[in-house]
Protein backbone atom coordinates (compact mmCIF):
# COMPACT_ATOMS: atom_id res chain seq x y z
CA UNK A 1 0.00 0.00 0.00
CA UNK A 2 1.33 3.42 -0.99
CA UNK A 3 0.19 6.33 1.15
CA UNK A 4 0.54 10.02 0.32
CA UNK A 5 0.02 12.97 2.65
CA UNK A 6 -0.76 16.28 0.96
CA UNK A 7 -1.60 19.81 2.05
CA UNK A 8 -2.02 23.40 0.94
CA UNK A 9 0.00 26.02 2.77
CA UNK A 10 0.61 29.74 3.06
CA UNK A 11 2.96 31.18 5.69
CA UNK A 12 3.02 28.05 7.83
CA UNK A 13 6.70 27.93 8.81
CA UNK A 14 5.88 27.38 12.48
CA UNK A 15 4.10 24.11 11.64
CA UNK A 16 6.30 22.59 8.92
CA UNK A 17 8.66 20.53 11.09
CA UNK A 18 5.93 19.23 13.43
CA UNK A 19 3.74 18.37 10.43
CA UNK A 20 6.63 16.55 8.74
CA UNK A 21 7.62 14.56 11.83
CA UNK A 22 4.07 13.32 12.27
CA UNK A 23 3.63 12.07 8.69
CA UNK A 24 7.12 11.18 7.48
CA UNK A 25 6.26 7.47 7.46
CA UNK A 26 4.15 8.13 4.35
CA UNK A 27 5.51 7.04 0.98
CA UNK A 28 5.02 10.50 -0.49
CA UNK A 29 4.55 14.00 0.94
CA UNK A 30 3.45 17.11 -0.91
CA UNK A 31 3.08 20.75 0.07
CA UNK A 32 1.20 22.92 -2.41
CA UNK A 33 2.29 26.45 -1.51
CA UNK A 34 -0.18 29.20 -2.34
CA UNK A 35 2.11 32.20 -1.97
CA UNK A 36 4.09 32.06 1.26
CA UNK A 37 6.26 35.05 2.13
CA UNK A 38 7.79 33.54 5.27
CA UNK A 39 10.17 30.56 5.58
CA UNK A 40 7.62 27.87 4.79
CA UNK A 41 9.36 26.81 1.58
CA UNK A 42 12.94 26.94 2.95
CA UNK A 43 11.81 24.80 5.90
CA UNK A 44 10.24 22.32 3.49
CA UNK A 45 13.35 22.23 1.31
CA UNK A 46 15.53 21.56 4.35
CA UNK A 47 13.36 18.57 5.23
CA UNK A 48 13.31 17.38 1.59
CA UNK A 49 9.54 17.68 1.35
CA UNK A 50 8.35 17.91 -2.29
CA UNK A 51 6.64 21.23 -2.95
CA UNK A 52 4.77 22.87 -5.79
CA UNK A 53 3.74 26.49 -6.26
CA UNK A 54 0.12 27.10 -7.15
CA UNK A 55 -1.80 30.31 -7.80
CA UNK A 56 -5.55 30.30 -7.17
CA UNK A 57 -7.26 33.55 -8.10
CA UNK A 58 -9.88 34.36 -7.05
CA UNK A 59 -9.09 32.33 -3.96
CA UNK A 60 -11.15 29.30 -3.07
CA UNK A 61 -10.14 26.27 -1.05
CA UNK A 62 -11.50 23.55 -3.33
CA UNK A 63 -9.46 24.70 -6.33
CA UNK A 64 -6.31 24.79 -4.20
CA UNK A 65 -6.86 21.31 -2.76
CA UNK A 66 -7.72 19.86 -6.15
CA UNK A 67 -4.48 21.28 -7.55
CA UNK A 68 -2.56 19.49 -4.80
CA UNK A 69 -4.49 16.25 -5.25
CA UNK A 70 -3.94 16.25 -9.00
CA UNK A 71 -0.17 16.60 -8.47
CA UNK A 72 0.10 13.34 -6.49
CA UNK A 73 1.60 10.32 -8.26
CA UNK A 74 -0.98 8.15 -9.97
CA UNK A 75 0.19 4.95 -8.26
CA UNK A 76 -0.70 6.16 -4.76
CA UNK A 77 -3.36 4.01 -3.10
CA UNK A 78 -4.43 6.10 -0.10
CA UNK A 79 -4.35 9.88 0.32
CA UNK A 80 -4.41 11.83 3.56
CA UNK A 81 -5.33 15.52 3.35
CA UNK A 82 -3.49 16.86 6.39
CA UNK A 83 -3.53 20.61 7.03
CA UNK A 84 -0.32 22.19 8.29
CA UNK A 85 -1.83 22.79 11.74
CA UNK A 86 -2.78 19.12 12.05
CA UNK A 87 -0.70 16.08 12.99
CA UNK A 88 -1.05 12.36 12.54
CA UNK A 89 -0.77 10.46 15.83
CA UNK A 90 2.13 8.05 16.42
CA UNK A 91 1.42 4.63 14.94
CA UNK A 92 -1.02 6.05 12.41
CA UNK A 93 0.30 4.06 9.47
CA UNK A 94 -0.27 0.63 10.99
CA UNK A 95 -3.82 1.69 11.94
CA UNK A 96 -4.59 2.84 8.39
CA UNK A 97 -3.11 -0.31 6.85
CA UNK A 98 -5.11 -2.55 9.18
CA UNK A 99 -8.38 -0.69 8.62
CA UNK A 100 -8.18 -0.12 4.86
CA UNK A 101 -9.73 -3.03 2.97
CA UNK A 102 -8.55 -3.07 -0.61
CA UNK A 103 -11.53 -3.16 -2.95
CA UNK A 104 -13.96 -2.41 -0.13
CA UNK A 105 -12.80 0.94 1.31
CA UNK A 106 -12.88 4.26 -0.53
CA UNK A 107 -12.76 6.52 2.50
CA UNK A 108 -11.68 5.96 6.11
CA UNK A 109 -13.60 7.64 8.94
CA UNK A 110 -11.61 8.05 12.17
CA UNK A 111 -11.60 9.97 15.42
CA UNK A 112 -10.53 13.59 14.84
CA UNK A 113 -9.72 16.01 17.67
CA UNK A 114 -10.53 19.51 16.42
CA UNK A 115 -10.07 21.48 19.67
CA UNK A 116 -8.74 21.13 23.20
CA UNK A 117 -10.09 22.00 26.63
CA UNK A 118 -8.15 24.25 29.00
CA UNK A 119 -6.96 21.22 30.97
CA UNK A 120 -5.44 19.72 27.81
CA UNK A 121 -8.14 17.09 27.28
CA UNK A 122 -9.80 16.72 23.87
CA UNK A 123 -12.59 19.20 23.21
CA UNK A 124 -14.62 19.03 20.00
CA UNK A 125 -14.10 15.52 18.64
CA UNK A 126 -15.84 13.84 15.72
CA UNK A 127 -15.42 11.41 12.82
CA UNK A 128 -12.95 12.86 10.33
CA UNK A 129 -13.23 12.11 6.62
CA UNK A 130 -10.05 13.27 4.87
CA UNK A 131 -8.41 9.89 4.29
CA UNK A 132 -9.49 8.69 0.87
CA UNK A 133 -8.62 6.65 -2.21
CA UNK A 134 -6.29 8.32 -4.72
CA UNK A 135 -8.76 8.18 -7.57
CA UNK A 136 -12.46 8.98 -7.76
CA UNK A 137 -12.62 12.07 -5.51
CA UNK A 138 -12.58 15.82 -5.89
CA UNK A 139 -12.91 18.74 -3.49
CA UNK A 140 -16.05 20.89 -3.75
CA UNK A 141 -16.86 24.25 -2.16
CA UNK A 142 -15.14 27.65 -1.91
CA UNK A 143 -14.71 27.15 1.87
CA UNK A 144 -15.53 24.37 4.35
CA UNK A 145 -14.86 22.29 1.27
CA UNK A 146 -15.80 18.62 1.20
CA UNK A 147 -14.59 15.56 -0.65
CA UNK A 148 -17.12 14.23 -3.12
CA UNK A 149 -16.92 11.14 -5.23
CA UNK A 150 -16.73 11.66 -8.95
CA UNK A 151 -19.96 11.21 -10.85
CA UNK A 152 -18.71 8.05 -12.57
CA UNK A 153 -17.61 6.45 -9.32
CA UNK A 154 -19.93 3.77 -7.91
CA UNK A 155 -21.46 4.24 -4.49
CA UNK A 156 -18.81 5.27 -1.99
CA UNK A 157 -17.72 2.70 0.57
CA UNK A 158 -16.67 4.07 3.96
CA UNK A 159 -14.93 2.24 6.78
CA UNK A 160 -15.31 3.56 10.34
CA UNK A 161 -12.76 3.06 13.10
CA UNK A 162 -12.73 4.28 16.70
CA UNK A 163 -9.05 5.21 16.92
CA UNK A 164 -7.86 8.80 16.88
CA UNK A 165 -5.72 9.43 13.80
CA UNK A 166 -5.53 13.22 13.40
CA UNK A 167 -5.26 16.05 15.93
CA UNK A 168 -5.72 19.75 15.24
CA UNK A 169 -3.62 22.50 16.85
CA UNK A 170 -4.90 25.73 15.25
CA UNK A 171 -3.14 29.05 15.05
CA UNK A 172 -5.74 31.31 16.66
CA UNK A 173 -3.89 34.43 15.52
CA UNK A 174 -4.59 33.65 11.87
CA UNK A 175 -7.50 35.59 10.40
CA UNK A 176 -10.52 33.71 9.06
CA UNK A 177 -12.20 36.91 7.94
CA UNK A 178 -12.42 35.70 4.33
CA UNK A 179 -14.60 32.74 5.31
CA UNK A 180 -17.83 34.73 5.50
CA UNK A 181 -17.47 36.07 1.96
CA UNK A 182 -16.54 32.62 0.68
CA UNK A 183 -19.60 31.14 2.40
CA UNK A 184 -21.75 33.81 0.80
CA UNK A 185 -20.30 32.72 -2.54
CA UNK A 186 -20.96 29.05 -1.71
CA UNK A 187 -24.63 29.80 -1.01
CA UNK A 188 -24.94 31.75 -4.25
CA UNK A 189 -23.38 28.89 -6.22
CA UNK A 190 -25.61 26.27 -4.64
CA UNK A 191 -28.54 27.76 -2.71
CA UNK A 192 -30.01 24.31 -2.14
CA UNK A 193 -26.96 23.04 -0.24
CA UNK A 194 -28.21 22.74 3.33
CA UNK A 195 -24.74 22.34 4.83
CA UNK A 196 -23.51 25.61 3.32
CA UNK A 197 -26.70 27.40 4.40
CA UNK A 198 -26.09 26.30 8.00
CA UNK A 199 -22.44 27.35 7.91
CA UNK A 200 -23.25 30.71 6.35
CA UNK A 201 -25.94 31.47 8.92
CA UNK A 202 -23.59 30.45 11.72
CA UNK A 203 -20.83 32.77 10.53
CA UNK A 204 -23.33 35.61 10.22
CA UNK A 205 -24.24 34.98 13.85
CA UNK A 206 -20.58 34.96 14.90
CA UNK A 207 -20.15 38.29 13.07
CA UNK A 208 -23.01 39.80 15.09
CA UNK A 209 -25.26 40.16 12.05
CA UNK A 210 -28.22 38.69 13.89
CA UNK A 211 -31.10 39.65 11.60
CA UNK A 212 -29.32 38.25 8.54
CA UNK A 213 -28.35 35.15 10.46
CA UNK A 214 -31.95 34.57 11.50
CA UNK A 215 -33.12 34.82 7.90
CA UNK A 216 -30.51 32.29 6.79
CA UNK A 217 -31.16 29.86 9.66
CA UNK A 218 -34.86 29.91 8.81
CA UNK A 219 -34.00 29.34 5.14
CA UNK A 220 -31.81 26.39 6.12
CA UNK A 221 -34.58 24.83 8.18
CA UNK A 222 -37.01 25.23 5.26
CA UNK A 223 -34.77 23.49 2.73
CA UNK A 224 -36.17 20.10 1.66
CA UNK A 225 -32.71 18.54 1.97
CA UNK A 226 -32.13 19.78 5.54
CA UNK A 227 -33.05 16.46 7.11
CA UNK A 228 -30.08 15.71 9.39
CA UNK A 229 -31.50 16.12 12.88
CA UNK A 230 -28.21 17.21 14.48
CA UNK A 231 -27.73 20.06 12.01
CA UNK A 232 -31.37 21.11 12.23
CA UNK A 233 -31.14 21.20 16.02
CA UNK A 234 -27.95 23.26 15.80
CA UNK A 235 -29.67 25.79 13.54
CA UNK A 236 -32.56 26.00 15.98
CA UNK A 237 -30.17 26.59 18.89
CA UNK A 238 -28.26 29.24 16.97
CA UNK A 239 -31.53 30.86 15.97
CA UNK A 240 -32.32 31.00 19.67
CA UNK A 241 -28.97 32.68 20.28
CA UNK A 242 -29.93 35.34 17.71
CA UNK A 243 -33.25 36.01 19.41
CA UNK A 244 -31.54 36.16 22.80
CA UNK A 245 -28.95 38.65 21.53
CA UNK A 246 -31.82 40.84 20.30
CA UNK A 247 -33.56 40.70 23.68
CA UNK A 248 -36.37 38.40 22.54
CA UNK A 249 -36.11 35.87 25.35
CA UNK A 250 -39.40 34.03 24.85
CA UNK A 251 -38.66 33.40 21.19
CA UNK A 252 -35.16 32.22 22.13
CA UNK A 253 -36.51 29.72 24.64
CA UNK A 254 -38.99 28.43 22.07
CA UNK A 255 -36.08 27.79 19.70
CA UNK A 256 -34.13 25.89 22.37
CA UNK A 257 -37.23 23.77 23.00
CA UNK A 258 -37.50 23.10 19.25
CA UNK A 259 -33.88 21.90 19.28
CA UNK A 260 -34.68 19.44 22.07
CA UNK A 261 -37.67 18.08 20.16
CA UNK A 262 -35.53 17.73 17.02
CA UNK A 263 -32.61 15.99 18.75
CA UNK A 264 -33.84 14.62 22.11
CA UNK A 265 -30.86 12.27 22.30
CA UNK A 266 -28.30 15.10 22.30
CA UNK A 267 -27.27 17.22 25.27
CA UNK A 268 -26.79 20.53 23.50
CA UNK A 269 -30.44 21.61 23.40
CA UNK A 270 -31.00 20.87 27.09
CA UNK A 271 -27.85 22.74 28.10
CA UNK A 272 -28.72 25.74 25.93
CA UNK A 273 -32.17 25.87 27.52
CA UNK A 274 -30.66 25.49 31.00
CA UNK A 275 -28.37 28.44 30.32
CA UNK A 276 -31.33 30.59 29.29
CA UNK A 277 -33.28 29.72 32.46
CA UNK A 278 -30.15 30.32 34.54
CA UNK A 279 -29.84 33.82 33.10
CA UNK A 280 -33.47 34.42 34.10
CA UNK A 281 -33.00 32.98 37.59
CA UNK A 282 -35.50 30.19 36.94
CA UNK A 283 -33.65 27.58 38.98
CA UNK A 284 -36.25 24.80 38.97
CA UNK A 285 -36.12 24.75 35.17
CA UNK A 286 -32.32 24.75 35.28
CA UNK A 287 -32.42 21.64 37.48
CA UNK A 288 -34.79 19.83 35.14
CA UNK A 289 -32.80 20.68 31.99
CA UNK A 290 -29.44 19.74 33.48
CA UNK A 291 -30.76 16.47 34.86
CA UNK A 292 -32.11 15.56 31.43
CA UNK A 293 -28.80 16.49 29.81
CA UNK A 294 -26.76 14.42 32.23
CA UNK A 295 -28.88 11.34 31.53
CA UNK A 296 -27.43 11.35 28.00
CA UNK A 297 -24.10 9.52 28.22
CA UNK A 298 -23.18 8.87 24.59
CA UNK A 299 -21.50 11.82 22.91
CA UNK A 300 -22.35 12.19 19.20
CA UNK A 301 -19.43 11.80 16.79
CA UNK A 302 -20.33 14.71 14.52
CA UNK A 303 -18.72 18.13 14.22
CA UNK A 304 -21.82 19.64 15.87
CA UNK A 305 -21.24 18.25 19.36
CA UNK A 306 -20.16 21.03 21.70
CA UNK A 307 -17.54 20.68 24.47
CA UNK A 308 -19.57 22.91 26.82
CA UNK A 309 -22.37 20.34 26.77
CA UNK A 310 -20.06 17.41 27.50
CA UNK A 311 -17.66 18.83 30.06
CA UNK A 312 -18.31 19.83 33.65
CA UNK A 313 -20.63 22.76 32.85
CA UNK A 314 -24.00 20.92 33.04
CA UNK A 315 -23.11 19.48 36.47
CA UNK A 316 -21.84 22.87 37.65
CA UNK A 317 -25.12 24.52 36.63
CA UNK A 318 -27.08 21.76 38.33
CA UNK A 319 -25.13 22.14 41.57
CA UNK A 320 -25.62 25.91 41.48
CA UNK A 321 -29.34 25.58 40.83
CA UNK A 322 -29.82 23.02 43.64
CA UNK A 323 -27.99 25.36 46.04
CA UNK A 324 -30.15 28.31 44.97
CA UNK A 325 -33.39 26.34 45.49
CA UNK A 326 -32.19 25.11 48.87
CA UNK A 327 -31.18 28.64 49.86
CA UNK A 328 -34.59 30.02 49.04
CA UNK A 329 -36.25 26.87 50.36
Amino acid sequence: MKIAVYTIAKNEQQFVEKWYNSCKEADYLLIADTGSTDATLPCAYQLHIPTIDICVSPWRFDDARNSALTALPADIDVCIALDMDEVLVPGWRSIVEAAWIEGYTDRLRYNYVWSWNEDGSPGLTYFGDKIHARHGFRWVGPVHEVLQKNRLMPEERQTYIQETLIEHYPDHSKSRSSYLKLLELAVKEDPWNDRNAHYYARDLLFAGRYEEAMTEFKRHLALPTALWHSERAASQRYLGDCYWALGQQKEAIDCFLDAIVTAPDEREGYVALAQAHRALGQWEYVISCCQQALKIKERPRSYLNQPWAWGTWPQEMLDEALAKVKQHG
